[in-house]
């Protein structure tokens, strides 16, 4: 973001406004450094309910953020409102990411680490997350792919967002690879890509197995799978585990 973020001493108290965030923070042993974290901060499950709510990741309780007096808040340029995000930097140091691909994502992890005493813990995060991806076999069918965020309109995912990058980590490729950030698209273009899988995401919109039969009416010859979200877009902690649920998938 090549913004400048003046931190007097290592914080004590955190709030976290992302929800890969939050998980990374209490995975790097400072769980009791976080005073704050949005409603979507649900993972690990044991310890975020310790953990007070401060909103959405779009509709922060301002004034709860300011009585909790962070000396750092965690936030994220395409997670969180910027109108929101820019009034808090005004009164507390706000340390902002902008994650692209998985390369990104570690040298967050690496910042984070830095800025919050807990560089060891960072370090060996990447090199585990580092050593999953590197010995992820991509498959050696390229398929061409459909990514779907959202119904009502469909919503899609272009060329530069993290999940694209996944979705090339695992060897295939995006069929709207063509577009930028997160498309409205219909189902003829959809048809119009002949992707040969679908894959349905259970975040941000919730698809479940009912939307299968629906989108096998209108592709009878394309795989359709729901696919857990968190994997492909968390770029938190949990990219530890995503090799491994990639494995699953291909």
């Amino acid at each position: 973001m090549k913004r400048k973020v003046q931190i007097e001493n290592f914080p004590k108290r955190i709030i976290s406004t992302v929800p890969s965030q939050t998980e990374l923070l209490i995975d790097l042993g400072l769980s009791d450094c976080i005073v704050g974290r949005t409603k979507f901060c649900i993972h690990p499950k044991d310890v975020v309910p310790t953990i007070s709510k401060i909103g959405g990741t779009k509709k922060l309780k301002i004034d709860k953020i300011i009585d909790l007096n962070p000396d750092l808040i965690i936030a994220n340029k395409e997670e969180n409102s910027k109108e929101e995000i820019e009034f808090l930097a005004s009164k507390f140091p706000v340390w902002i990411s902008d994650i692209f691909n998985l390369n990104d994502a570690i040298n967050s992890i690496k910042g984070i680490g830095e800025i919050t005493n807990s560089t060891q813990a960072a370090r060996n995060l990447n090199s585990t997350i580092q050593n999953e991806f590197q010995n992820l076999k991509k498959t050696a069918i390229l398929q061409k792919v459909v990514y779907l965020i959202w119904q009502n309109p469909f919503i899609s995912i272009g060329n530069d967002t993290f999940i694209h990058d996944m979705i090339n980590k695992m060897g295939w490729t995006n069929a709207f690879e063509g577009l930028k950030r997160y498309p409205e698209v219909s189902i003829q273009m959809i048809k119009d890509a002949n992707p040969d899988r679908i894959l349905l995401s259970s975040e941000p919109y919730p698809f479940k197995e009912k939307h299968i039969e629906t989108f096998q009416s209108h592709f009878p010859h394309c795989q359709i799978q729901l696919v857990d979200g968190e994997f492909f877009s968390w770029y938190g902690s949990r990219l530890a585990k995503a090799p491994k649920y990639f494995k699953s998938i291909l």
